[in-house]
């Protein structure tokens, strides 16, 4: 399903934070969040993929997993992931008409002047819809994507069993704050009193602050490179260390050593769950790390064309070591993209060495900032720009008949342009 009235007419609408509404709606629900225990994820980068590589060791040990992640790349049923496959389109269509209907309720509820199609956003009845969605399907466990931030994310209604954090960066600073310490109150606004957090690699300044509020909770507080270990090996395995226990040789099924540290982050997860979901065998969770997929994250889509969706610094530092240690025999093209509330100049800092020539861009999205305009914000950058129009026009110009075997084309810079390249090629 590529889109669906209900949430065509709330996409207009835009952000709204806060969670109160979303507690009062899912209790007119009958609150489906609390069916099945939860595992929060948050984090600026890795999130998604945390959830993705937990899921997949999960569904190998014999678990039924629902799976919560946004934004979607293609179609919005990628968002709601039920025992390892998106919701179908009949199932999500009748779900959210039910759901639409359902705010009626809320209004009355709420005793409010507010439209009944204005009450939630389109991120609120996603989520809705998903609790539902789960609870129905019966799922052993739930393991939930924050949106954005933390504190006021629609996400944020849950009792979890763990929370996560993947990383902290800057990013949607308009919502979260200017500086990392901010953002990291913010993110760290998931932590829940008593229940324990898992942190991956984060600055100093951000740890502090989670560290803090992990204490004023007393909620446990595990942290890489203090609590667990993750050490990537020179043929592509890594190892992991956690409570004097080390394994060695673990081999992730996505590219770069960042999901090396999602890996090492998810398997300190799963062991401070041990006691309530058992692994069975060492070899679940060597086959989940391996089938674990997360579609725009380093994927190789043609031997020329590599897709990824870095949409801020921290993004694209992490696609940029992952190019480095590619080999480098032909031109190297970054299509670039980017949401209008994005730095582009920061983004392509880290990328610059990386590449020979940017060529700007845009998708359908409503937020992205047209080709001509991106390039005129990439002035005097030390690698040569070109608009080169609509990504219909621009990936074929990238592409071009003059392309060398060894040449490679990035593209970068939003999760939606990501998925309208997909598109384009036709990925599965």
């Amino acid at each position: 399903m590529t889109e669906h009235p209900v949430l065509s007419a709330l996409a207009r609408f835009g952000i709204r934070m806060g969670i109160d509404r979303m507690q009062d709606f899912l209790e007119v629900l009958g609150n489906p969040h609390r069916a099945a225990p939860v595992i929060h994820v948050g984090g600026t980068n890795g999130k998604g993929s945390t959830v993705r590589i937990l899921g997949s060791v999960l569904r190998e040990a014999g678990y039924r997993v629902g799976e919560y992640t946004s934004p979607h790349l293609q179609a919005v049923n990628e968002r709601i992931n039920i025992a390892g496959q998106p919701i179908d389109d009949e199932t999500l269509a009748a779900l959210l008409f039910e759901i639409g209907d359902a705010r009626r309720d809320l209004v009355v509820h709420l005793g409010d002047d507010v439209p009944a199609e204005r009450v939630l956003t389109y991120f609120e009845m996603m989520t809705a819809a998903a609790f539902t969605a789960f609870a129905r399907a019966e799922v052993d466990v739930v393991i939930a994507e924050v949106g954005l931030g933390g504190r006021l994310d629609a996400t944020n209604v849950v009792d979890p069993v763990i929370t996560v954090l993947s990383s902290i960066g800057i990013d949607h600073t308009a919502e979260l704050g200017e500086d990392l310490v901010s953002i990291a109150a913010e993110k760290a606004g998931i932590i829940k009193p008593g229940v324990p957090m898992v942190l991956g690699m984060v600055p100093p300044d951000a740890a502090r602050v989670i560290r803090a509020i992990a204490h004023e909770r007393g909620a446990l507080l595990v942290r890489a490179e203090e609590d667990f270990m993750v050490h990537a090996g020179r043929d592509g395995t890594f190892s992991w260390s956690h409570c004097g226990r080390v394994e060695h040789g673990l081999k992730m099924g996505m590219a770069g050593d960042h999901q090396m540290l999602n890996g090492g982050l998810a398997l300190t997860v799963l062991a401070m769950l041990g006691d309530r979901f058992p692994i069975p065998e060492w070899s679940n969770v060597v086959q989940g790390l391996a089938k674990a997929r997360h579609p725009g994250r380093l994927e190789r889509l043609a031997d020329d064309l590599l897709v990824d969706c870095a949409h801020n610094v921290s993004g694209a530092a992490s696609l940029a070591e992952y190019l480095r240690d590619l080999p480098r025999d032909g031109q190297r093209t970054l299509l670039l993209g980017a949401s209008d509330d994005k730095d582009p100049r920061a983004m392509l800092g880290p990328l610059a060495g990386q590449v020979d020539r940017v060529l700007t861009t845009h998708c359908a999205h409503p937020r992205a900032t047209p080709a001509g305009d991106l390039a005129q914000k990439l002035v005097d950058v030390r690698v040569p720009v070109l608009p080169a129009g609509p990504i219909e026009e621009a990936l074929p110009l990238a592409r071009g008949s003059g392309q060398e075997v060894e040449d490679l084309v990035v593209v970068a810079g939003s999760v939606f342009l990501a998925g309208a390249v997909r598109e384009l090629v036709e990925a599965p």
